[in-house]
This record gives structure tokens, sequence and C-alpha cells, in this order.
């Protein structure tokens, strides 16, 4: 049941980015191919689409594992499902340029105590964070030398984990900010304001988000 709904999920977020990288919707410019590759429609299915993947893997995927090997770690039971609603509204904003990242949740059960809930909310955008670290880090120092395409991918991929671990630190509703904020306020307060710095300087100095 968890594999389904995570393959669901996965593809339904995989094609909302690639209508988004690739300017397919009219009301985006495509934040991949204004970047130095071409927007031919053969290119935009060969590059767009692993690129897309590879956006949802890293950001959407590693997220969610992120908060399940938390959980189990500590001894919960977690699993994922999806948001069958939010997934039907991640297509319509991504038609208007916008990504809309509810696919679902991992739910988790147990003896799980704040600390713990915090813990394991935590763990996602925290993956997504390191996994930015890396891949802008690359994308930096690869646009600097001639692989130029190979940089503005890693640098756009870098920058969705950036904007996943921002817009699920948002201390509202399910989202993960609003249980980590109950559980440690300070550290809450440091980790969102830092990614959401982090996602300005981003779009200042390099364009993507």
């Amino acid at each position: 049941m968890e594999l389904k709904h995570i393959a669901i999920a996965f593809g339904v977020l995989t094609f909302d980015l690639w209508l988004i990288f690739d300017g397919v919707s009219p009301y985006t410019a495509g934040s991949l191919f204004g970047h130095g590759l071409s927007s031919s429609t053969t290119v935009s299915l060969l590059l767009g689409v692993p690129v897309a993947a590879l956006a949802a893997g890293t950001g959407f995927l590693a997220h969610e594992m992120g908060h399940k090997f938390a959980a189990q770690r500590l001894g919960l039971w977690a699993e994922f499902r999806a948001f069958w609603n939010g997934l039907i509204i991640s297509v319509l904003f991504s038609a208007l340029g916008f990504l809309f990242a509810a696919p679902g949740a991992t739910y988790i059960a147990g003896r799980g105590d704040r600390e713990e809930n915090g813990l394991t909310s935590l763990a996602g955008p925290a993956v997504n964070l390191l996994e930015a670290a890396v891949l802008v880090g690359a994308g930096i120092l690869l646009e600097r030398t001639s692989a130029l395409a190979v940089g503005s991918v890693l640098l756009l991929v870098g920058s969705i984990n950036v904007y996943w671990a921002a817009f699920n630190l948002i201390p509202f509703g399910p989202l993960d900010g609003a249980k980590v904020l109950r559980w440690n306020s300070p550290l809450w307060a440091t980790v969102f304001a830092g990614a959401v710095a982090w996602g300005v300087a981003l779009f200042l100095f390099t364009g993507f988000l």
C-alpha cells in the first residue's frame, strides 16, 4: 500500500515539476530552459522529465523517507499516504507555474512524546537542506567550468529542496513546522529563517526560485 501511494505521488510531482521547469504552462518562463538549455520539444522530454524526476526524488521522496527512518529509529511506526485532493491541487497550481508541495504525509504512530514528534518532523526538512547544500555547492562549482548545463540542473534541483524545506516548515496545520514549533520554538525559528533566507539568496544570485 505504501509503495503504491509513494509511486503515485512521485509520478504526479514529476509531471508537476516538468510543467514548471519546461515552461509548458503559459504562466511560467521555464526555470530549466531559461538557464542555457535548448527548449525544443525533444530536449524538453529527454532532459526535462529526468530532471523533474530528480527534483521529485530528492525533494519529495527523500523528505518523506527522512520522516520515516527517523520515526523508525525512535521505535515508532511510520508509513507514507498520499493526499488525493492535494495531488489534484498540485497539478492545477503547476499549470499556473507554481509548486504546491503537499502531496501527502508520513503518518506516525506509537508512544512518541513531543520531542520525538518534533524530531521526526524536523528530519524531513533537514534532509532537504543537507541535499541542497551539496547540490547548490556542486552547481556553483560546475557553472564556473564548461559544464554550464549540469551546473544549472544541480542549482535548480538544490533550489527545489530549499523550497520544499521552507514550505514544510511553515507552522500551519499538518505541516512539519507546526510540530517543530511546539517542541522547540528557537530551533524552529532558526531553521525556518535560514531556509527562507537561503531561498531568497538563491533567487537573487542565481535566478532560481
